[in-house]
């Protein structure tokens, strides 16, 4: 199998792409369309925005090369039944994505997991955590998410949920238990959020991140703590399933030159036992592209997931 059709579905916009054995995009066959409050706002919208996106991959000369695809979804998902129920998409409820992909293209061979899962997968096979035995990728973005390596493979879970790292709860439950979670305390519109409630009066992430290099107090203050409770949330990863790395990327994650470091040092501190202390947390490797690689890693090197 020379090409696979590899599609990305967050909760802003739904990439495509025709991707060889390599891990290479080929070249003219990348298309994007907003999912979001109106590209998903129903399942029609939905399936309107990947038909969208697969367009440039159906038009290539290449598509005749394609016999299966691979998708990374935002999450939960529903392996059995080849739908997604999105956190962030509440217009799609038990989504059935793989079918809907069947339509578009074609293809009978169509391969759902979570987008973490993928950019696990992507990482491990190309990227930053190449030849790792037992580790976690995730993203730090609009959601917090990522997948688990164990053992040289990315594991999926009893649903193919695993890796959620967003849902972990790291702080006091006083009230809502999804208030006191990384994704709660860490994302980029969340800490904007936060940063706000302080008394800051920018508005978006790259705001925040031009503060934070000006020295602005709240802004400093916000991104650490985003940090601090990422690096709780890997000190319970890595507590749990003694890992040897934890890969971090996503848009936010950018925010700061030393938005890791300052992972580490809430790693150092908060672990209780000298293993979880040790993980190494290093950034991706394979940035923006992350989640279209390990959507076709599905296809190209299954090898490498349980």
């Amino acid at each position: 199998m020379t090409t696979a059709l590899a599609i990305d579905l967050g909760g802003t916009k739904v990439e495509a792409a025709l991707i060889g054995t390599d891990g290479t995009i080929i070249d003219g066959t990348r298309g994007r369309a907003a999912m979001g409050a109106t590209g998903a706002s129903t399942p029609d919208a939905a399936a309107a925005s990947i038909a969208a996106a697969l367009r440039p991959a159906l038009d290539s000369p290449h598509w005749a090369d394609v016999t299966a695809a691979g998708i990374g979804s935002a999450g939960p998902l529903n392996l059995p039944l080849g739908a997604i129920s999105p956190i962030n998409l509440t217009g799609l409820r038990d989504f059935p994505v793989v079918d809907v992909v069947r339509q578009a293209t074609g293809l009978s061979d169509v391969r759902l997991r979570l987008d973490g899962t993928c950019i696990a997968l992507a990482e491990l096979w190309l990227g930053a955590a190449r030849g790792v035995r037992n580790a976690m990728v995730f993203v730090v973005s609009t959601g917090v998410g990522g997948g688990i390596i164990s053992d040289g493979r990315v594991i999926a879970g009893a649903t193919g949920n695993a890796g959620h790292l967003g849902q972990v709860i790291v702080d006091r439950v006083e009230g809502a238990a999804a208030a006191a979670t990384v994704e709660e305390l860490s994302s980029g519109p969340h800490t904007v959020t936060w940063a706000r409630s302080q008394g800051w009066t920018g508005s978006d992430g790259e705001e925040l991140a031009a503060a934070y290099a000006a020295g602005d107090p709240i802004a400093v203050a916000a991104v650490v703590r985003s940090a601090t409770f990422v690096g709780t949330g890997v000190v319970n990863a890595a507590t749990l399933l003694d890992l040897e790395l934890a890969v971090v990327g996503g848009g936010f994650s950018l925010v700061a030159d030393d938005y890791v470091d300052h992972i580490r040092a809430a790693v150092e501190a908060r672990a209780v036992n000298a293993f979880a202390r040790a993980v190494r947390v290093e950034r991706a490797a394979l940035a923006g592209d992350a989640p279209l690689i390990g959507a076709a890693a599905l296809v190209h090197r299954s090898d490498l997931l349980v």
